[in-house]
């Protein structure tokens, strides 16, 4: 199935882009320190549509990175504790690899201020993250705290409430 030219796609691909760089410069920035501005810059001058180490980054919607990057971080006191609230008790927050906890970061953000985009479309996006990075039980786990988050925040989701 083809879709006829026009921006929709094409859109959709570059904030798929922007969700994969936010989370890679949220990571970058929880292992090295770097503040926000910093990598904001680093990411749009050299990254961002550019080839880096032989890999060509996608070109992605650069105003869409720049919101998930600073609306995870402006908002990561309130993010946090609705990721832990999702998390099992064996399972804190702090156990999860930074990778992990970037994805979730962004997940959880777009869940709660991003109320514009769907709750399947921002889910299906962060699991899709979660398995370029890892194989099994992360991806699951994305998919499992991202609904159960949508499902306090917005009231959708597809499975039971843990609570």
């Amino acid at each position: 199935m083809t879709e006829p030219s026009g921006s929709a796609p094409r859109q959709a691909n570059k904030r798929g882009a922007a969700r994969l760089a936010a989370v890679q410069a949220l990571y970058q920035m929880d292992v090295a320190g770097s503040g926000l501005l910093e990598i904001t810059a680093e990411y749009e001058a050299f990254r961002l549509g550019k080839e880096v180490d032989g890999a060509l980054y996608r070109e992605a919607d650069a105003q869409w990175f720049r919101a998930i990057l600073a609306g995870v971080v402006e908002n990561q006191k309130t993010v946090d504790p609705v990721i832990r609230q999702s998390l099992t008790e064996d399972w804190p927050l702090s156990r999860l690899d930074s990778t992990l906890r970037a994805i979730l970061r962004a997940g959880v953000y777009e869940l709660m201020k991003r109320e514009d985009v769907p709750v399947a479309v921002i889910v299906s996006e962060y699991v899709d993250i979660a398995k370029a990075f890892y194989s099994e039980e992360e991806p699951k786990l994305v998919n499992a705290v991202l609904d159960r988050v949508a499902r306090r925040v917005r009231g959708e989701g597809r499975g039971k409430d843990a609570r």
